[in-house]
């Protein structure tokens, strides 16, 4: 967790001439860190487990066709700022999952959720490990386990060729996956879990520009 007051650097304004500023590099980004999809809390052992990302994008300012607006500055497109061969600009991990433990103030440990680019092909031949999906990543704890997603590829404000398709579920206390099973197709929100008739379902929705949307629900035979 940070600590002291946040910097904040506003979006610039596009130049025209030769050497302007062509925008603000921001990162996380608007859709970025734990924006969006929140996090789950377990009451018994006081751990906070989050999903984030880091998704740098430009922010940028252009003045308006005076015949459309009378406003002096308007926002730009916010593009994400990709790097050399369409890689991010900074280091993994993309996309995580973080606990912390709130009795101690401290966390208690990160992982990266999704692969990621390392099938890049500027990256493949070093095989590396997952490096984190920079989408977003929405996470519900039980009694035993932490479920978590990997957001489907057609996300909003995500980079390009991101985004998983596996429904996972980490051990509690230390991250590592105990169990995963691909769904062929991103999920689109926080799951849920109910008990019917003394069985526990956890179901999440999936779907995506090739796939119709739907709810999938799992449950132990």
């Amino acid at each position: 967790m940070s600590e002291g007051p946040v910097q904040f650097t506003p979006p610039s304004v596009i130049g025209q001439e030769p050497n302007g500023t062509l925008g603000t590099i921001q990162l996380a980004g608007a859709s970025g860190g734990a924006n969006w999809n929140g996090a789950a809390f377990d009451p018994e052992t006081g751990m906070l487990y989050v999903g984030s990302r880091s998704v740098a994008f430009v922010a940028d300012l252009f003045a308006p066709d005076p015949k459309r607006s009378d406003l002096r500055y308007r926002a730009g497109m916010r593009e994400i700022a990709n790097g050399p061969q369409g890689l991010p600009l900074m280091k993994p991990p993309y996309g995580r999952i973080t606990a912390y433990d709130l009795n101690r103030g401290e966390q208690a440990w990160m992982v990266p959720n999704g692969d990621g680019p390392r099938n890049h092909p500027a990256l493949a031949a070093l095989k590396l490990p997952p490096l984190g999906d920079a989408t977003p990543s929405a996470v519900i704890a039980t009694k035993t386990l932490l479920f978590v997603t990997e957001a489907d590829k057609s996300t909003p404000r995500s980079p390009v060729n991101v985004g998983g398709t596996k429904l996972k579920a980490l051990d509690k206390a230390t991250g590592a996956i105990v169990w995963s099973i691909d769904l062929g197709v991103g999920q689109n929100n926080t799951p849920m879990t109910y008990l019917h008739d003394g069985k526990q379902y956890v179901v999440v929705s999936v779907g995506s520009t090739d796939y119709p949307a739907e709810l999938v629900a799992l449950a132990l035979p």
